[in-house]
């Protein structure tokens, strides 16, 4: 077992612990990043569905209803590399509302405006270069038939947001990694940029245990180095984890801590395709899987949803979970659907949830997520499938059929708060229980969000480097830095 001593540790190199770690790094600050997954670059990230799966996302887990079964499990679904969920998503940068930072602010008392963010929004916005996708979000047939179904109701469609550049070429394949870095993850920006510098030191392959706390403050972490079986300890002013809303509530269980609100208020955001069939080949696997959205019911009051246009998934992830109103498909229905997957158009229903999931361990230290749907929600997660539904057969679709619910938007397992009764951490995202330990990734979302959460995943994040390398806690010297800079 050996040691060494950084500034300030991070575990996990997602949205918010890559950006944390780069930030930190930007200003002079000698930074661990640790990553439970392998380090993989755009040479690795060939459209093999299969491959990426093993080898750039967590092995699949499942909250499991905790009482009625209703709508079954919901597969949760993450990235296990460097650039975490960053490298398997789909780029979409959107800014919460007010509305939603009023939820917040009910749910446990965060102060934060939109006001507050805004900067920290443009700052990233800046760093990645989001674009909104004006000049290509329709050039695909497939999104012009879309488009028609939603003109026909009423609805909106629109380009989205994204951190995508121009050399992006709709190949469909953001979840196995992109092949030309147009994909502006933490890896190829905040990660790169630094790594081979003097004050980012990046460590794949390290499975963080537990935080060494003593006297009341994080000294530093635990981890297994997975290549060698070596367990390694490093040593920290600061600890920031960062291994998003499954695994850092779980982490600081293992380390100690005894906050009830650790776990509970988990946000799942539940996520359900819905695909039509048409006539003529629609080819939505070679598409930017997520280039326009239509937020019209995103508010609770609204219907509570909204719908991402269009994706399709890749052969596997397309059939494993396939329903129709008989429940999960098999035999010779499900090799049919198969054989017409070229001529499916899906789209992706995001419902609002409110925070009812929870994450906790067993007698034997095993990992257990549930889910607790209430009535409210469900019938936001039924009105978002009745309204694609509309579209597709507005649009022409001969048949629509429907996935089981998943999410990638897990979110506030750990929230930030003003009091610990209600919250994990506080407004500077530091345990109540233990100094110089501090959550940087969706676990802080008191409430989840009605958009993609990783643009203020990386707004937050962006504000605790901001805050840490001020020394306004104490942790580290600021002085220290400003001999760095200069």
């Amino acid at each position: 077992m050996s040691g060494d001593h950084f500034e300030v540790i991070v575990v996990g190199s997602g949205a918010g612990g890559g950006v944390v770690a780069g930030e930190l790094a930007e200003r002079g600050r000698r930074v661990l990043l640790l990553e439970a997954g392998g380090h993989y670059t755009a040479a690795d990230f060939t459209r093999w569905e299969s491959r990426a799966g093993h080898d750039f996302w967590w092995p699949l887990r499942f909250a499991f209803p905790a009482g009625d079964p209703g709508l079954g499990p919901v597969a949760l679904i993450g990235g296990r590399c460097v650039g975490g969920s960053t490298v398997i998503n789909t780029k979409v940068a959107l800014r919460a509302s007010q509305r939603e930072l009023d939820k917040w602010h009910a749910a446990s008392g965060v102060g934060l405006t939109r006001a507050d963010l805004d900067p920290y929004y443009e700052r990233v916005e800046r760093y990645l270069g989001v674009r909104e996708r004006t000049d290509d979000w329709d050039l695909k047939p497939c999104v012009q038939v879309a488009k028609r179904g939603f003109d026909a109701l009423g609805a909106k469609l629109e380009p989205t947001r994204a951190y995508t550049d121009h050399n992006c070429m709709q190949c469909g394949s953001c979840l196995q990694g992109c092949p030309t870095n147009a994909g502006k993850s933490t890896l190829n920006t905040y990660i790169h940029r630094h790594w081979l510098g003097p004050h980012l030191t990046l460590r794949p392959n390290s499975l963080v245990q537990r935080v060494l706390v003593e006297g009341g403050e994080a000294t530093g972490v635990e981890y297994l180095d997975t290549t060698t079986g070596e367990v390694r300890r490093a040593q920290g002013d600061a600890v920031v984890l960062a291994c998003g809303s499954l695994s850092t509530p779980q982490l600081l269980m293992r380390s100690g801590l005894k906050n009830p609100n650790i776990g509970r208020h988990l946000g799942l955001h539940p996520a359900q395709f819905v695909f039509g069939l048409f006539d003529e080949p629609q080819d939505a696997h070679m598409v930017a899987p997520i280039s326009a959205h239509c937020f019209d019911f995103a508010a609770d009051e609204a219907g509570g949803f909204a719908v991402e246009a269009v994706t399709v998934q890749d052969p596997i992830g397309f059939t494993v979970s396939l329903c129709d109103e008989h429940g999960p498909m098999w035999g010779e229905p499900l090799v049919e659907a198969a054989r017409n997957y070229r001529r499916w158009i899906g789209l992706l229903n995001m419902s609002n949830d409110d925070n009812n999931a929870s994450v906790s361990l067993d007698e034997d230290g095993n990992e257990v997520f549930t889910c607790d749907f209430q009535p409210v929600e469900l019938d936001r997660i039924g009105a978002a499938r009745e309204f694609s539904t509309r579209v597709l057969t507005a649009a022409g679709a001969s048949q629509v059929l429907w996935s089981g619910l998943a999410t990638t938007h897990m979110q506030g397992s750990c929230r930030m708060g003003a009091d610990p009764a209600t919250s994990a951490v506080d407004t500077h995202c530091q345990t109540h229980e233990v100094k110089r330990l501090y959550v940087g990734d969706s676990s802080l979302h008191a409430r989840t969000l009605s958009v993609n959460p990783s643009l203020t995943i990386m707004a937050l994040a962006t504000r605790l480097a901001e805050h840490l390398d001020a020394g306004a806690g104490g942790q580290l010297d600021a002085s220290r830095r400003e001999q760095l800079v200069a």
